[in-house]
């Protein structure tokens, strides 16, 4: 073992995905980086995390007592959802509102309001799983009906014998008043001591009952197997001798602590994708473009994210459990609404381990099932038979068969071909390698879309922004996502596989709080705002202290959402954090004009409410740093590998293309397409008509010539 990095802190980020556990240790003092990259284990997660973990620890030299910092991304909570293996929930609700789950919003948008054979996503809790309250608030947490303690006994009792995994309680208006629910935890627990319990005024205590109720079932339902998971990866890391508490990436872009996440499990639903785009905005700064999409491709999903000014855009509202995650329309087939702050991205069933296959009316479909990491795609030769877009890269000579990991893991071009004549060149009646370009075609039209929905569709022109690509797949596919937007120019970051591992190592730990109180416009009151926001500051305090944080590395951020009054959806405008008066409140809703003219082009003179009063709490931590490349002698020839035959879709055909190895590229390099640059972790695909060259932090720049 290496001495004198024994005596060194170490920051490592875990990555969980869907066919890949990522590592990324790095030295906090010579930022020196260690990669690791093993198959995920479904059916027990911190085996593959232990195992990746084991071999950076061993690359290093170093023992699992020199981590100073350990932070993680999961996808366990999204799964559990995409995949309906959540607990089984109970639902407590208010007298007269039984139904509410059952019947959603009761609207349809779009073209969906047209389609007589729509399939409407089953709701997330059975009926029977229901129980309804004796009780009423109004909407300012007034007492209107008391609770009938007697009465809900005796339905409490009834629900547990249907046996539910865990409970979740949504009063009306309770985030007004939480006394009522607080009163019916309290009787579940008195019959069930170990009930897991999710109250919506602690969950998200934010008016619009749809949303809140979902938002708290969803929470229930990850909650018991998201703490069962963590409780044991933090016993494996404390067997290791990890002495660094385990702190876990939220879908808002921070991290938090474990017990955070025991509270409000929901937080960490888009735990994955949010470190990939904290990772690209922070690469952005370091290269100088603020303002980029970030694109990562992994091995079931495709991620896009837009970045203004290096920070993302936070949304207070998400889509999750339908056939794309996204903050877009509320339509048919689009999920849930999770009604918590979420960087704003879309994601699509589109991955290396996307399965193609043919319908029944003879078109070629790929995704949105995957094969994930067992049995995988077919060319692993771990049992899986199923042609998908890795074993179309394969045999388009994209990924070379004895460099798979950096040769770490066997690949077998063989079984690739076989599973595409079988299920896709056969039907479809041409040969392997057409079959397999048209598979690389309709997933780079998938994942365009993504690109689009956070782009054009929001008002943006890609054209004037550069796109960040990562991912194990996302740079050998990039260009050809993004061809048709003409965007300025793709960058590849280094350790592009690992890139929201390493993107967890640039975090700060935050907390995200809102409190639902409406103020009319003529009747704003500073006095219940300042006592709302000091609440709420307090909480967020005490939570950053209790992780170590100390006050002067804490930041408060203040927003509030505000409409005109009759509308039914709000924008959040930020506040200073000192003592607000009566007119710091009129200059809240002037500026809700202003941003309301800029969004939409329309300026109103409109009366404007004040509506949700939000804080969010950033403890700044030691972050990664990287370092500049000084220019290596000689010219790019001195990384070149090999050549090797590589199939173009502009061309129409295979071309004999130098690979070339990216580790022995220097600053200022630049190579020609057509070319592929290869590293462990990824490879990078430059087609003819494009060139590459590499920035001072040995980025990737990928331009048109």
């Amino acid at each position: 073992m290496n001495e004198a990095a024994t005596q060194a802190d170490f920051f490592v980020g875990i990555d969980i995905g869907g066919t890949f556990t990522d590592v990324i240790l790095a030295e906090q003092n010579s930022h020196q980086l260690f990669a690791a990259k093993r198959l995920t284990t479904p059916e027990n997660p911190s085996e593959g995390v232990i195992a990746a973990l084991g071999d950076a620890l061993e690359q290093a030299g170093i023992g699992a007592g020199s981590l100073a910092r350990v932070v993680h991304a999961t996808t366990l909570a999204t799964n559990l959802i995409l995949e309906g293996k959540g607990a089984r929930v109970g639902y407590v609700t208010t007298e007269g509102f039984g139904d509410l789950l059952q019947m959603g919003w009761g609207v349809r948008s779009g073209a969906d309001r047209y389609d007589l054979m729509i399939d409407e996503a089953s709701p997330p809790v059975e009926r029977m799983m229901t129980i309804e309250a004796s009780e009423r608030l109004n909407w300012r947490g007034e007492v209107l009906t008391p609770l009938d303690e007697e009465a809900l006994a005796e339905e409490v009792r009834k629900l547990i014998a249907r046996e539910p995994g865990a409970y979740a309680v949504c009063l009306m208006h309770s985030y007004a008043n939480p006394a009522h629910e607080r009163k019916v935890a309290e009787l579940i627990r008195r019959e069930r001591p170990d009930a897991h319990v999710a109250l919506s005024s602690e969950v998200w205590p934010q008016f619009r009952e749809f949303d809140r109720a979902v938002t708290t079932v969803m929470s229930a339902a990850v909650g018991p197997l998201m703490s069962g998971y963590l409780g044991d990866l933090e016993a494996a890391l404390g067997e290791m001798g990890t002495r660094a508490p385990l702190q876990i990436m939220q879908s808002n872009g921070g991290v938090m602590s474990t017990g955070a996440v025991a509270a409000k499990p929901i937080q960490s639903i888009e735990s994955g994708p949010a470190a990939g785009v904290i990772g690209a905005a922070h690469s952005g700064v370091l290269y100088g473009c603020p303002d980029i999409i970030s694109f990562d491709m992994g091995g079931t999903t495709a991620k896009a994210a837009l970045v203004t000014g290096g920070r993302p855009n936070v949304v207070h509202g998400f889509m999750v459990g339908g056939k794309a995650s996204s903050a877009g329309k509320r339509r048919a087939g689009a999920g849930f609404p999770v009604a918590i702050p979420t960087i704003d991205l879309a994601e699509v069933g589109a991955g290396g381990g996307s399965i193609a296959w043919v319908d029944a009316g003879g078109l070629l479909q790929v995704g949105p099932q995957s094969a994930s990491a067992m049995p995988g795609p077919a060319c692993y030769g771990l049992g899986g038979t199923q042609p998908t877009v890795s074993d179309a890269d394969l045999v388009l000579g994209y990924f070379d068969a004895d460099y798979f990991l950096g040769g770490r893991m066997q690949v077998f071009p063989e079984l690739a071909r076989e599973a595409i004549a079988k299920h896709v060149a056969a039907p479809l009646g041409m040969d392997v390698a057409a079959a397999a370009s048209g598979i690389h075609q309709i997933i780079n039209a998938n994942m365009a879309a993504a690109v689009r929905l956070v782009t054009v569709e929001r008002g943006h022109d890609p054209a004037e922004l550069s796109v960040i690509a990562s991912g194990g797949a996302g740079p050998a596919h990039i260009v050809e996502v993004v061809e048709e937007f003409n965007v300025s120019s793709i960058i590849i970051p280094g350790t592009p596989g690992l890139a929201s591992a390493a993107g967890l190592l640039v975090t700060d730990m935050t907390a995200d709080f809102v409190r639902t109180q409406v103020m009319e416009p003529d009747a704003l009151d500073p006095a219940a705002a300042n006592a709302i926001f000091a609440e709420l500051e307090a909480q967020g305090l005490d939570e950053m202290r209790g992780s170590g944080i100390s006050d002067d590395a804490i930041r408060v951020e203040r927003h509030i959402d505000a409409r005109f009054q009759g509308q039914g959806h709000e924008i959040s405008v930020p506040v200073d954090t000192g003592s607000l008066q009566h007119d710091d409140l009129v200059t809240t809703q002037d500026e809700f004009r202003e941003l309301y003219a800029k969004s939409y082009g329309i300026r109103q003179s409109y009366p404007v409410q004040l509506v949700n009063f939000r804080t969010r709490i950033v403890g700044q931590v030691p972050k990664l740093e990287f370092v500049r490349h000084v220019p290596l002698a000689g010219g790019p020839e001195r990384a070149l590998k090999k050549q090797r035959p590589v199939y173009f879709q502009r061309a129409g055909e295979y071309l004999e293309t130098k690979v070339y190895a990216r580790e022995r590229l220097g600053a200022g390099d630049i190579i020609a397409g057509p070319a592929v640059v290869e590293e462990p972790d990824s490879t990078t695909i430059v087609p003819p008509g494009y060139c590459v060259s590499v920035g001072d932090y040995r980025q990737l720049v990928i331009e048109r010539e």
